[in-house]
């Protein structure tokens, strides 16, 4: 069969030990960006860059929302011409524990006023980097689970970030236990191990070949870019607004650090992830985005009007519940809608949506 007109070839069963690989992953990235979401004020202030915060925070959101697609395009190019995407996926993992290591001797050389050139170059490769592999990793999860299946391995991957931002006051004490150099290594080599792992387990996936006129019969015959940037709009509208307007909220109205109330919703997303992955697949995935979404915003705008607290500490139960359900139905649903020859570019879609409300949000933030 001519290489050309093959295509990585699907599961018929999970693939847990690969699936576990890319939890690992997935769980690498988050630890990065906690580990610069920490470092990266502190290192502006250090060097004398605060008045380049606004500036840098614009060019972030830009990044996060262009780059997604961009990569998500050439993964699928290399899905056609030689069969899977591996080669975007290590470049971008390869780049960013490249980064993640110049930022490391960087600072351990303190090379003073030179450094000040150094820093906002690399903050925006590491973001670049970041980005790159990102999306075309998390759409291997379409090799690793039927269709019917990725709610539950959504659930899986909602569980590992949910928990380790619940636990990112934690992981801030370790990081800054070990100061910067030091976390910089750990998180380059954090990278790519996972990076390799996810690689060394999932190979004979990725060399696994299906005939693409078999593909293009099985996939949906219209792209769906609109709808898709739709879901990832909806989730990102909401992860936001979660992480950066409710913690206020919270310690207004309910008397209590807002960040810890953060926690509990994110603890009780984890533990509901996988009950509710059952109730998507009994739902289907578009009547479960749909119904979700609109009890998310509902439930979004409630919490900011309403003044008691037991009214509060109710609507924050409910948004929980409709906010791992987004969370476990909008990424297998673009899969599921994305064209034979653009699974990765339509998850890439998907994510600059995601990343789209939150750049916007942070951008007012810093301006305020």
């Amino acid at each position: 069969m001519n290489i050309a007109l093959t295509q990585e070839g699907s599961t018929n069963s999970t693939q847990w030990k690969q699936l576990w690989s890319l939890a690992a992953l997935y769980g690498s990235i988050v630890i990065g960006w906690i580990a610069y979401q920490n470092y990266q004020p502190k290192l502006l202030e250090k060097f004398h860059f605060t008045e380049f915060a606004l500036l840098l925070t614009i060019a972030q959101g830009m990044i996060l929302v262009v780059t997604p697609p961009i990569a998500g395009k050439i993964g699928d190019r290399f899905r056609v011409k030689i069969g899977h995407r591996l080669p975007i996926i290590t470049l971008g993992i390869s780049f960013a524990a490249m980064i993640f290591m110049a930022v490391a001797f960087t600072l351990f050389t303190n090379p003073g006023e030179i450094f000040r050139w150094i820093l906002p170059v690399l903050i925006i490769f590491w973001l670049i980097a970041m980005s790159i592999f990102t999306s075309p990793a998390l759409s291997t999860i379409e090799l690793f689970t039927p269709i019917e299946s990725m709610p539950k391995a959504m659930a899986l991957l909602t569980i590992v970030g949910n928990l380790l931002y619940a636990l990112e006051p934690v992981i801030v004490d370790i990081i800054d236990f070990l100061g910067a150099p030091l976390t910089f290594v750990a998180g380059g080599l954090v990278v790519f191990l996972s990076g390799l792992l996810l690689r060394k387990n999932s190979l004979s996936l990725f060399k696994q070949k299906r005939d693409l006129v078999t593909a293009k019969k099985e996939s949906p015959t219209e792209n769906q870019w609109p709808f898709i940037l739709l879901m990832g709009l909806g989730l990102g509208l909401a992860t936001s607004v979660m992480f950066n307007l409710f913690p206020p909220v919270y310690t207004k109205t309910l008397g209590v650090d807002g960040k810890w109330m953060l926690v509990v919703i994110l603890i009780g997303s984890a533990i509901v992830s996988l009950p509710l992955s059952n109730v998507v697949n009994q739902l289907g995935l578009k009547r479960s985005f749909y119904r979700s979404m609109i009890v998310v915003i509902a439930s979004m705008a409630a919490i900011f009007i309403a003044s008691s607290a037991w009214m509060i500490i109710l609507l924050t139960v409910i948004f929980t519940v409709v906010f791992t359900v987004l969370s476990v139905s909008t990424l297998p649903l673009t899969i599921q809608l994305a064209r034979y020859d653009e699974k990765v570019l339509c998850v890439g879609i998907f994510f600059s949506g995601v990343a789209l409300p939150d750049a916007i949000i942070q951008t007012f933030l810093v301006l305020r």
